[in-house]
């Protein structure tokens, strides 16, 4: 038996600003973001490939909004599920069985779609994982991203210059060190790197378990006329632990699914034979009238649980390795691209030495919260699909001949059938909070050492914060979108910012925010681009609608970041130039640190 050398020192070892440990969309996204600020970076994966299962898909507007910004919404745009397929959500006993109810899902419902329009202007997409893991890294490595697979992480020692990390070749059993300024561990819900930082948890952890089965199927005669991503099925046993019901995924339209079943994990998972696995597709669908193929089978667990601190020192966590949870709501993949939006340019400015080190600090202070929302969000809404069992009466579905019975006491006429027909109703309506849950996706808000305050309270919610989006200026939130012109042509305002720099936005009456930008932009060799919306000016409103929005005089200031969120707000235009550059000075110097 050969013996592997010894690992190179520090010294001798390869450099690399960032080091990202993970492929997935966490660490995907997170090379991707750093390449195209010209950070260099590597990306190493215990892996010989990217993701062969399609596991995250549902893909939001803030996702689409980072994928705008990268210049690749209409890359996901061509390769994904379209929205118009993704709406009619439904609950019945079998694809081929009795319906309960349809939710109209993800800004579908017209009652709705004003609501996801007027918020943002990309459009939602259901683009499983092996859909946009190879889009991320080769758009990261065509902007100069190394990427190394069969390359696993044993662990990373930090000093006051940066981080070495030993991997392994997994192909030559060889480790070897890689020196970086900082490291990301993206490395997923078993990640070695949160391990070793010692991050501290909160929730109770594995919380159920569930099978993940994708098969190749025709089904289109069951699923053409509604078409959805997601088709819930009340069955015996189907309500056991799992997801909260059994459900068919939608992968491609309509011949390629995954089949998801509950298992209880203290019994551990059934044998997933083809006999077995056959069995629970006649089930699902309802008829045995089809052919399947069985591409792959496996387990996993349902999870409850989030990291209260999500970095330490030179090391950032993100995605999966610090939030845990199921599928519901379809958080998972767009909470952890966001972690390394938020994160990415925050590394950038500091290795650009336009920011200090104590930027970084502000990744744990407005992540980590959104860690803890999206874990309570994706697990309340299991618990919220037993309101369907509780309309029908019923505590389990163990009982076959009772399960029937409460599904035929819906069909009744008099006071006792319509009561089961309201509860049932409402109960599935209720399910928006899982399948439109656009304030969570949009209302995020942070408070951190990035962000300055201008004195006024957060505005208060109008509607429901966790259905509805609602737009502010607000420091803290993220820019608004709505329509612009210039020279005629519409954009967005969120086309206007972005791309890895900060911007300033003002409009008539405002000079002198633009003038001190120039001026402290040059200072501290900081770009710093002014964004003039008004009549005669470089953007114009004509439909008012920035107006509407901003929340600003005319001649008031916003401060953008590079996410997209807004960092400071003045209201009102400066009483003169040498005050709008004093609290220009004071807010760069409170946000990035001094020169």
């Amino acid at each position: 038996m050969s013996t592997s050398p010894s690992p190179t020192s520090p010294s001798d070892a390869p450099a690399v600003d960032v080091l990202v440990v993970g492929s997935g969309p966490a660490g995907a996204s997170a090379a991707l973001f750093l390449a195209t600020y010209g950070v260099p970076v590597m990306m190493v994966t215990k892996y010989g490939r990217l993701s062969d299962t399609p596991r995250a898909h549902i893909t939001n507007q803030r996702t689409m909004e980072t994928m705008r910004d990268m210049g690749l919404e209409q890359t996901l745009l061509r390769e994904a599920t379209p929205w118009e397929y993704m709406g009619n959500t439904t609950f019945c006993t079998s694809l081929a069985g009795e319906e309960l109810g349809r939710v109209l899902s993800w800004g579908t419902d017209v009652r709705r779609h004003a609501d996801y329009e007027l918020a943002s202007p990309t459009s939602m997409l259901d683009a499983p994982q092996t859909v946009t893991e190879p889009i991320l890294v080769q758009a990261a490595q065509a902007r100069g991203a190394r990427v190394r697979f069969d390359t696993e992480y044993v662990g990373h020692v930090q000093d006051d210059e940066g981080v070495t990390t030993t991997v392994r070749d997994r192909l030559t059993g060889v480790e070897h060190q890689i020196r970086s300024r900082y490291l990301v561990g993206a490395d997923g819900a078993r990640s070695r790197v949160a391990a070793d930082l010692d991050l501290p948890y909160e929730g109770p952890g594995a919380v159920g378990g569930a099978l993940g089965i994708i098969f190749e199927a025709d089904l289109s005669r069951f699923v053409a006329h509604r078409p959805s991503v997601l088709y819930w099925m009340l069955q015996p046993g189907a309500e056991r632990e799992g997801v909260g019901l059994g459900v068919l995924r939608m992968i491609k339209p309509w011949t390629e699914w995954m089949l998801m079943w509950g298992y209880a994990v203290a019994d551990g998972p059934p044998d997933l034979t083809d006999d077995y696995i056959r069995e629970l597709a006649v089930n699902l669908v309802g008829s045995d009238d089809f052919e399947m193929t069985i591409r792959s089978r496996s387990p996993w667990t349902i999870n409850h649980q989030f990291a209260t601190t999500i970095a330490r020192g030179r090391v950032f966590c993100a995605g999966d390795a610090v939030h845990r949870h199921p599928p519901t709501n379809g958080l998972g993949s767009n909470t952890s691209i966001q972690d390394s939006y938020n994160l990415a340019w925050k590394l950038a400015h500091v290795l650009r030495g336009t920011a200090s080190e104590s930027l970084l600090d502000s990744y744990d202070a407005e992540r980590a919260p959104i860690a803890r929302q999206v874990v309570e969000r994706a697990n309340q809404s299991i618990a919220d699909t037993g309101r369907i069992m509780a309309a029908l009466e019923l505590d389990d579905t163990s009982d076959p001949d009772r399960l029937t019975a409460a599904l035929e006491a819906r069909k009744q006429p008099g006071p006792a059938g319509e009561k089961v027909r309201t509860a049932l109703r409402e109960a599935i309506a209720y399910k928006s909070y899982e399948f439109n849950a656009h304030g969570v996706e949009h209302n995020q808000r942070y408070a951190s050492t990035a962000v300055v305050p201008d004195g006024t309270p957060m505005p208060p919610y109008r509607r429901d914060p966790e259905l509805y989006a609602q737009a502010t200026t607000w420091p803290g939130a993220k820019l608004p979108h709505t329509w612009v012109t210039r020279d005629g042509h519409r954009t967005s305002t969120l086309d206007l910012a972005g791309r890895g720099e900060f911007s300033l936005w003002t409009g008539i009456g405002g000079e002198a925010w633009v003038e001190a930008a120039a001026r402290l932009g040059a200072e501290r060799s900081l770009p710093l681009p002014a964004v003039v919306v008004g009549p005669g000016q470089a953007y114009e409103d004509p439909y008012g609608l920035w107006a509407d929005l901003r929340e600003t005089d005319d001649g008031g200031v916003l401060l953008v970041r590079p996410d997209l969120y807004v960092a400071a707000r003045h209201r009102s235009a400066p009483a003169s130039p040498e005050q709008a550059e004093q609290w220009l000075r004071d807010v760069l110097t409170r946000v990035l640190g001094p020169v």
